[in-house]
């Protein structure tokens, strides 16, 4: 039986992809922002948060808010974690994949997860110690057992751009072993795509918690593991939220080859603290 914070999640992630839809076929008509290089937001993104927020403060008024768009509100131990619109890039250029990300923090920790997939109406949620679902369906992360034949996803983030070498030269170690990379442009989605075994395993750095707080909720939950590229659990969830981190995700054995190859090929290293 679904929680009843999810039901409300569910309601709001809806919402937001209502939003989405409405303005997919005037996107030549709307004001785009640029928050930095190569990061782009627009008023569809605004409008979708606007909605969840709402919605959610209507059945939860004293829970914080860490969005994309309007930064933390009100932070405390119950936080909304929110992406009204994870790849908006591909929104924007009419490149139809991109979805709306909710979680639910306790003290830094996802609780439950609501990821919406409006164009394909698929609509993944998690709750701890309760599994995965996929449109009322448990999900399972794949069973492969090593690298060979894997699908990996990535992405390569426009604040990780000064790095761009060491990840090519980590994706070059993968393809020995891998059947092939794929680059969407949603980590949520990609997150959500391991959940349920559609790819075996995405790495990615750059990340900030409204692009992967849902998603690694989703992993988990279908049984598989989440780290950053040491191999440690990821930062926890709190108003810092703007700060970026590195995360592998995958099933036990395929998660633990790839962030193998990343410290062998010295991608990882790029990211230790005494390299600065």
């Amino acid at each position: 039986m679904q929680k009843p914070a999810v039901t409300v999640m569910v309601k709001a992630a809806r919402l937001a992809g209502n939003v989405l839809l409405r303005s997919i076929n005037k996107l030549e008509a709307l004001n785009v922002v640029q928050k930095g290089r190569l990061d782009y937001a627009s008023e569809v993104d605004a409008d979708a948060e606007k909605v969840i927020i709402k919605e959610l403060k209507r059945a939860y008024p004293d829970y914080g808010f860490l969005g994309e768009e309007s930064g933390c509100q009100n932070p405390g131990r119950f936080m909304w974690v929110v992406d009204p619109l994870d790849g908006t890039s591909n929104y924007l250029r009419g490149f139809p994949h991109y979805c709306v990300s909710i979680a639910l923090v306790d003290n830094g920790e996802t609780t439950d997860a609501v990821i919406f997939d409006p164009l394909r109406n698929e609509l993944f949620t998690a709750s701890k110690g309760a599994g995965a679902v996929l449109n009322d369906r448990k999900i399972r992360v794949s069973d492969r057992k090593d690298l060979a034949g894997a699908m990996i996803h990535t992405g390569f983030a426009p604040r990780e751009r000064n790095r761009a070498s060491a990840q090519l030269k980590a994706l070059d170690a993968l393809l020995v072993q891998a059947e092939d990379i794929r680059r969407t442009g949603s980590a949520a989605l990609d997150l959500a795509y391991v959940a349920c075994g559609r790819t075996d395993a995405y790495f990615e750095a750059g990340v900030k918690a409204w692009d992967i707080a849902a998603g690694m909720l989703l992993v988990r939950e279908a049984g598989g593991r989440v780290s950053n590229y040491r191999g440690a659990p990821p930062a926890r969830v709190d108003q810092r939220g703007p700060e970026t981190q590195q995360i592998v995700a995958g099933n036990l054995k395929v998660g633990a080859a790839l962030q193998a190859v990343l410290v062998n090929s010295g991608y990882a290293a790029e990211f230790d603290a005494n390299k600065f």
